[in-house]
């Protein structure tokens, strides 16, 4: 049947286009940080770290320390002893200490950070609010992560539920919190049955929502493990960071390369720290290869020691401790641009499914 096409019936297919090309429009890639989405270009004035923390309770604190002496005595069963833990805080633990946390976040802008991503979640006693308020009084733009962290500190239903019903709640979460990608995801020395389970269910909330990922692994430990998962799952790696694999000392950097020769980012986010100098070949040998565009930069802050208040490098250790010895070592600033300020922002931008839930 052929209808005549009338001018009224020509100004309303227009007026349908132009809606659908607005609607089009808004499903640019985005950061969704937690008070607001933000075009990417908005954070390329200055270094954005993927995986630092900013709330995390004082009782998590303490489990995670006697977590990590286990850990470290089941390394190593020559050893005498594992490190002493540190003395238990006393007072308001620094991380829920809103006034400190403030300043630590302005200073850290002042020595060029643009934008922090927080790798909490409710295991580990992360709080929204307490993010949001430190966002609105700093200024800093923060992206909160999601998920679940290692076996030893996931809430008990989880090893009752199965791998989808834990990504409904992934999903669920990320349509009705402010998270801006889901991390950092856990595994042990050996990933666990439950752990394969939750990075399973991760991968199944990715491909609905679009928010990236972070993962944590033991010193690089199934690091490939991890990877081969996310693939199973179709998960595309360019939105995957495999963390922590700047604990693999190895200056010829073969499972780094591995990684980052399969789509994926490598994180070197534990920076700051005794290991800075061997990390430094390490990070030259991908740039020799040809992976400058897969590296990631962070310091997993969590130390009180280290805060700015007490005489240390505060949330800007990475810029100013670890790429000074970048630059000595004779990475050009160019480059050093693209992996701290490029980098994380191409990670954290997808296309989101939802409106942020602020702006709901």
């Amino acid at each position: 049947m052929n209808i005549p096409i009338t001018r009224r019936t020509a100004l309303q297919v227009l007026g349908a286009s132009l809606v659908t090309g607005a609607s089009a429009a808004t499903k640019e890639p985005i950061i969704r940080t937690i008070l607001k989405d933000m075009k990417p270009g908005e954070l390329a004035g200055g270094a954005t770290l993927f995986h630092e923390h900013m709330s995390f309770t004082g009782d998590f604190w303490a489990r995670l320390m006697v977590n990590m002496r286990a850990q470290f005595a089941a390394r190593n069963p020559t050893a005498s002893a594992p490190p002493p833990a540190p003395p238990p805080q006393t007072g308001t633990y620094f991380m829920e200490d809103l006034d400190l946390m403030v300043e630590e976040m302005r200073w850290a802008a002042q020595n060029g950070v643009a934008c922090i991503v927080d790798g909490g979640h409710e295991d580990m006693g992360r709080s929204l609010p307490f993010l949001k308020q430190l966002a609105i009084r700093s200024g800093m733009p923060i992206v909160a992560g999601g998920g679940y962290y290692t076996h030893p500190f996931y809430p008990p239903e989880i090893a009752a539920m199965s791998e989808d019903q834990i990504a409904q709640e992934l999903i669920r979460k990320a349509n009705t919190q402010p998270l801006g990608a889901y991390g950092e995801i856990g595994s042990s020395d050996e990933i666990t049955p439950d752990e394969r389970k939750v990075f399973r269910a991760v991968s199944k909330a990715h491909l609905k929502t679009n928010l990236p990922i972070f993962t944590h692994t033991a010193f690089g430990k199934a690091a490939s493990e991890q990877l081969d998962i996310f693939e199973e799952m179709h998960v595309d790696p360019k939105h995957v960071v495999i963390g922590h694999l700047g604990g693999i000392l190895d200056p010829k950097a073969e499972i780094h390369k591995e990684i980052a020769k399969r789509g994926a980012y490598v994180g070197f986010d534990r920076l700051g720290g005794g290991t800075d100098a061997r990390q430094v070949p390490i990070v030259q040998a991908m740039l020799d290869a040809g992976y400058a565009d897969k590296v990631m930069l962070a310091s997993d802050f969590s130390s009180v020691r280290l805060l700015k208040h007490n005489g240390g490098p505060g949330y800007a250790v990475t810029l100013t401790v670890f790429l000074p010895l970048l630059r000595k070592a004779g990475v050009d600033e160019k480059t050093i641009h693209g992996i701290v300020v490029d980098n994380p922002r191409r990670f954290l931008a997808f296309t989101p499914k939802h409106k942020h839930p602020a702006m709901s």
